[in-house]
């Protein structure tokens, strides 16, 4: 027996169309999935995108007005995703309208924001997913069941990098992404929470860390209209960058390892250069977002000019087998958010977490807090304990 579920979309840019077609490819990839994911509602304040999307995908109804899906007894599962400054605000008012989240990072502006949506995912009773899709890529469940096996030895230091082009050009309009009061801590909360949790889904508990930020392209020119993405914006009148462009922070784990993150939005040549390289005391790890489906593993006794080999992701390895037969056939960005749709699917289902949960969430913004605490003044700051 499959139970139809009403979901909603609120915000319909790039994530939002996402979402959608993640929903309209769930059960095709997970057929003993006991629910059915049906598009009740989209809701999009920019003139006509909402009415486009239900035209499109097939909402059974459309509304420039959130509040209005909130009340919506049709709909029982909710996507945010919406400009970062709305998440609390939205999360909260759903969950008190008994209405399941799947939410993109970073949940809000601040750890405070992401608190807030936790609070009421669990005072509420429903269950909650948040957009950290790096993560359930095969390769990554992989690699860290590696690192728990003990294969590579003690962790000693991990380098996490999130480098991409996106913001690069300096006619890029100046949207909300910019600005402090909306975007929040710029690349800070769009790739290092990304970057945040890669880390603690890893290699466990952050301890300490000390950070440095920049803001390379200071002035933007802002936009005449509604826009979408990344899109350039020449000759409007400018107006300053308010939010980091790039961060770099020095980490010290629970376990004693050592870490590396940097993130940068303005990287000329880099495009979605997003990976992480694992060294412990016998081996090491190497993972590339660009080569998706693939490891770089060392491991032995030789210690000393011991050899890398790859090794490709197979059914074996976390959700692939899912999507492919055998090792090596590739797996894309999108099938990470069907995973991720699977994974709140099924927390609905059986009524307990399965994937990553507003308290990831909470976990990761602790430590863009903690980033922007240490470049503000040039100190290690230490994190709470778990």
């Amino acid at each position: 027996m499959v139970d139809a579920l009403g979901v909603a979309v609120v915000g319909f840019g790039w994530m939002g169309r996402v979402h959608t077609q993640a929903y309209a490819r769930v059960r095709h990839h997970y057929p003993q999935l006991p629910l059915r994911p049906e598009l009740v509602a989209v809701a999009e304040e920019v003139p006509g995108r909402a009415e486009e999307a239900a035209e499109r995908f097939g909402f059974a109804s459309a509304t420039r007005d959130w509040r209005e899906v909130a009340a919506d007894p049709r709909v029982r599962a909710v996507s945010i995703t919406a400009p970062n400054f709305l998440h609390r605000e939205i999360a909260v008012a759903m969950a008190e309208a008994g209405k399941h989240l799947w939410i993109e990072k970073p949940v809000g502006l601040t750890g405070a924001d992401a608190r807030a949506v936790a609070d009421a995912v669990a005072g509420a009773g429903v269950q909650g997913t948040v957009g950290f899709n790096y993560r359930n890529a095969p390769a990554v469940e992989a690699a860290r069941d590696l690192i728990a096996s003990g294969e590579i030895g003690t962790v000693t230091h991990v380098r996490i990098r999130l480098f991409s082009d996106y913001a690069a050009h300096p006619d890029g309009a100046l949207t909300w992404r910019y600005e402090r009061e909306r975007g929040g801590s710029g690349v800070l909360g769009d790739l290092a929470s990304h970057g945040a949790d890669l880390a603690r889904f890893l290699l466990g508990e952050i301890a300490s860390l000390t950070a440095d930020t920049a803001i390379f392209v200071p002035e933007r020119a802002r936009p005449t209209g509604a826009t979408a993405g990344h899109a350039l914006a020449s000759g409007g009148a400018p107006g300053p960058v308010e939010n980091e462009d790039y961060v770099g922070c020095l980490l010290r784990f629970v376990s004693g390892a050592r870490g590396v993150l940097e993130a940068c939005r303005v990287s000329v040549g880099e495009q979605n250069s997003y990976g992480f390289e694992v060294h412990g005391t016998r081996g090491a790890v190497f993972w590339d977002f660009r080569r998706m489906n693939e490891l770089a593993v060392s491991r032995g006794t030789t210690y000393q000019d011991q050899p890398v080999s790859t090794v490709y992701v197979g059914p074996g390895d976390g959700e692939f087998g899912a999507f492919q037969p055998g090792a090596a056939n590739a797996m894309g960005y999108d099938d990470l958010k069907v995973i991720e749709a699977y994974r709140f699917l099924r927390s609905i289902a059986e009524g307990r977490p399965c994937g990553t949960t507003p308290a990831d969430a909470v976990h990761s913004a602790a430590v863009l807090d903690a980033m922007v605490a240490s470049a503000a003044n040039g100190t290690w700051v230490s994190l709470p304990a778990s």
